[in-house]
């Protein structure tokens, strides 16, 4: 794959790249995918599931639309799971998509930073959340998570970077970044995928 080609330029990246190829698919429904990465929030991946599984079950598995959402009962959203303020950040969503008629079809016309810019102006919506979304949401192939622990940890370990100073730590890893592009998502998926499966972490 051409993305491979171009990060093996990395000497450091290429000896951690692996042999799985990753492939990007863009999903429908972006405003509920948002909503689905809100509930996910320091959850496990397993548990993030069964509680979006309990979501669609609310609507008989269908996927609802934002109105929907804001119309379902805060307690019933508390039932499956969700945390008090997870429920307001989730009907936040539901009332910003309302509010600036956000459709797939205008978002997958917008550039990434325009799209951060839009969503984390959402209460509960912060920039890693818009830029997972961006990612496994929206396919873009070119997206940098810095904020990211398990992307800090798998570069601090790779590129032995200096943890000392944060804000020189996240300077460091955008100027390494800078190479990947235009591949950055790809690159971000073998260093989770390195770290998950990693002896040494």
């Amino acid at each position: 794959m051409e993305y491979i080609k171009h990060l093996q330029k990395d000497k450091k990246l290429s000896k951690i790249l692996g042999t799985e190829l990753h492939e990007l698919k863009l999903h429908k429904n972006i405003p509920l995918r948002l909503m689905a990465s809100i509930m996910s929030q320091q959850l496990s991946t397993k548990v993030a599931s069964v509680i979006f599984r309990r979501f669609l079950d609310l609507y008989n598995g269908k996927e609802p639309k934002p109105q929907q959402v804001l119309d379902t009962a805060n307690e019933t959203l508390r039932a499956i799971g969700l945390s008090n303020a997870k429920v307001g950040y989730v009907k936040n969503v539901a009332a910003f998509c309302i509010e600036h008629k956000i459709t797939d079809k205008k978002l997958l016309a917008m550039g990434n930073e325009e799209i951060i810019a839009l969503l984390t102006q959402i209460k509960g919506v912060g920039k890693w959340t818009v830029e997972m979304l961006l990612m496994f949401t929206l396919g873009r192939e070119d997206i940098f998570a810095v904020d990211d622990l398990g992307i800090q940890q798998a570069m601090i370990k790779t590129y032995k970077l200096d943890i000392a100073d944060k804000k020189l730590l996240k300077d460091q890893m955008l100027k390494i970044s800078v190479k990947w592009s235009p591949y950055r998502t790809y690159a971000c998926l073998h260093l989770w995928g390195w770290k998950d499966n990693s002896p040494n972490f």
